[in-house]
């Protein structure tokens, strides 16, 4: 068999295929282009989930014909002036996209340069190539893919509906959207506009929050909390939302360098380990982060959809997120999501229904009649009360209270949840979720300063295992006795373990070693271990703690409020779970038509 030289419509058809997936990777392409012209306003209409048509029309720079017919040339680009690959300062720089697109579809492009007097239009027909003509535009560039895939007929199977193939399109032109609040975006579908951001003013900051929250709604605005550092050359800004605020998947994680949207399991990573101690492991967090660093820090060439990076650092990069993230999240103190009181708010509805409101309760007898025949003001029933009210505190001390940012206690629902009044008001406490926490967080402050206790065992316990395994258990034996596990080789095959973590308690000492040995064998790394005492700290607090069924005094509760208006992280117990609800006393008025 001969080796060949492939044609060069057969190469890009190739290439076409790493570039250009689906129709949601073409607007992504043809919109990075438009946002690389400095355009200021990108207009995207899909028909038939972008198999009709996809039509891309910004007002940026342009191109004059000569740049018209090399655009369309494979890895002609103007995004490489010094042909450096470690110094990539725009979206796009392989030169791919177009002449990819234009193998497996009719394209048709028309631009008109900013200054010049006319506009040049070119045509790319499954490879074959026409033009350029002069043509009609007011400025800008107008991209049109027709029949996309009708060139590969195989491909167009492998396509799903128009809705789930406008949907992926309108993901990608969000993300564009969040990283660029200067710049208008509107995406249609030729009969109704699906998603439309328009452009936001002031200083950056100010401007991706106003951007981020016209896309994921008001309740992201209320309650994230801003994200600012910088270490080593690497800077992160963005927005996170409070542990309360979260979702069952991690779709709504926005992760971005230089401006570039991206799908990195590190810095997913990064994010799921600054929230691992506030979420359960089946939540997830919303957040919206931006790096930014110098080109060279970061190779963006190693996906060919550019959807994952390299860093130089990868440890310093993983290092900032988290600590900033756990630095934000500690500042937020008590916060708890305002979503938590809307919904509580949402649940209660007046009741209209005919009759006494409260069927259970009955007479204790027939209400006595004064002189004139009328009945007295009822005075007993026999049904006990739900909530229980202590002594009320004095008058100075209890306005003294409202002034916490948690307020005065005043009684106990059912034993379980504390209320209490705030200066604009109503907060209830469920009182085992936020003691649990506080409990959590004192273990925590105990084992950072005094490190792991270990409890020596009357009797060391050998495990056996595959000698490999032993080996490395040794050779990490050291670092292991700073987390409480003490073990030593045992001859051939075989480790005794002759002290484990106090915090531990009775424990399979066995399937924790060898799981921890698996866990090192795998990642090199002991962190099985650590895990394993998060989570029994995590269920000692939650077996120390204050339980549902139990009465609290006035002053216990203020005290259990006070304490957790000085803990961080206590607006969720250490499943995620809310600690506590505020009810606004304006929204309470709006149930009962005061507002």
């Amino acid at each position: 068999m001969t080796i060949r030289l492939l044609p060069e419509r057969t190469v890009n058809r190739i290439a076409a295929g790493e570039v250009v997936e689906r129709p949601a990777s073409v607007v992504r392409e043809l919109v990075e282009n438009a946002i690389d012209a400095e355009a200021t306003r990108i207009e995207v209409v899909m028909t038939d989930g972008g198999r009709g048509l996809i039509s891309v029309t910004d007002n940026g720079a342009g191109m004059s014909a000569d740049d018209l017919t090399l655009c369309i040339e494979r890895h002609a680009t103007s995004k490489l002036p010094d042909d450096d690959l470690l110094q990539i300062n725009y979206l796009g720089f392989r030169g791919e996209a177009l002449p990819s697109i234009g193998s497996v579809s009719r394209l048709h492009i028309v631009s008109r340069k900013r200054g010049a007097d006319s506009a040049w239009g070119i045509t790319v027909d499954a490879g074959r190539k026409s033009g350029p003509v002069p043509e009609a535009l007011g400025e800008g560039t107008r991209v049109e893919v027709h029949e996309l895939f009708y060139a590969t007929p195989a491909r167009l199977k492998f396509l799903k509906t128009a809705r789930t193939e406008l949907s992926h399109a309108n993901d990608t032109i969000k993300r564009l959207a969040m990283a660029h609040p200067a710049i208008a975006f509107s995406l249609s579908d030729g009969d109704r506009v699906v998603f439309r951001a328009s452009p936001t003013s002031g200083d950056l900051f100010a401007a991706r929050l106003d951007r981020l929250s016209s896309i994921l709604g008001a309740a992201f605005q209320e309650n994230a909390i801003a994200i600012t550092a910088e270490r080593e050359g690497f800077r992160l800004t963005g927005y996170a939302g409070i542990p309360t605020f979260n979702r069952g998947n991690a779709q709504h994680q926005f992760l971005f360098v230089n401006g570039r949207s991206v799908r990195d399991k590190m810095l997913g990573g990064a994010v799921r380990g600054a929230y691992a101690d506030f979420l359960a492991r089946d939540r997830h967090a919303i957040v919206a982060l931006f790096l930014e660093c110098a080109p060279e820090e970061v190779d963006v060439n190693v996906h060919p959809a550019k959807a994952e990076v390299r860093f130089r650092d990868a440890g310093l990069v993983r290092g900032l997120i988290v600590s900033a993230l756990k630095h934000a999240l500690a500042d937020a103190g008590h916060r708890s999501s305002t979503t938590m009181a809307q919904a509580a708010l949402g649940a209660a509805t007046a009741r209209t229904q005919p009759g006494p409101v409260y069927q259970g309760i009955q007479r204790s007898s027939p209400r006595p009649k004064d002189g004139s025949g009328m009945e007295t003001p009822f005075l007993g029933y026999n049904a006990p009360p739900g909530a229980r009210i202590d002594e009320p505190l004095s008058a100075e001390l209890e306005q003294d209270m409202q002034q916490y940012p948690m307020g005065a206690a005043r009684g106990q629902l059912h034993e379980t949840y504390i209320i209490a009044q705030s200066a604009d008001g109503i907060v209830i406490v469920d009182q085992h979720a936020a003691h649990e926490r506080l409990v959590y967080e004192r273990m925590k402050k105990a084992i950072d300063a005094r490190g792991v206790p270990s409890q020596v065992l009357l009797l060391p316990e050998v495990v056996e295992m595959e000698q490999f395994l032993v080996d490395r258990l040794v050779r990490r034996a050291d670092e292991l006795s700073e987390l409480g596990l003490m073990l030593e080789s045992f001859g051939e095959g075989a480790v005794v373990v002759r002290g484990v973590p106090a915090m531990l308690g009775e424990c399979d000492i066995k399937g924790l070693v060898i799981d921890l040995a698996d866990d090192i064998a795998e990642f090199d790394e002991a962190l099985s271990l650590k895990e394993r005492l998060e989570d029994v700290c995590s269920t000692m607090a939650c077996h120390g703690s204050v339980r549902a069924g139990r009465r609290l005094t006035i002053p216990e509760m203020n005290a259990l409020m006070r304490e957790m208006e000085e803990t961080p992280h206590s607006g969720q117990c250490n499943h995620g779970r809310p600690t506590f609800v505020e009810l606004k006393l304006a929204d309470i008025e709006k149930l009962f038509g005061r507002r």
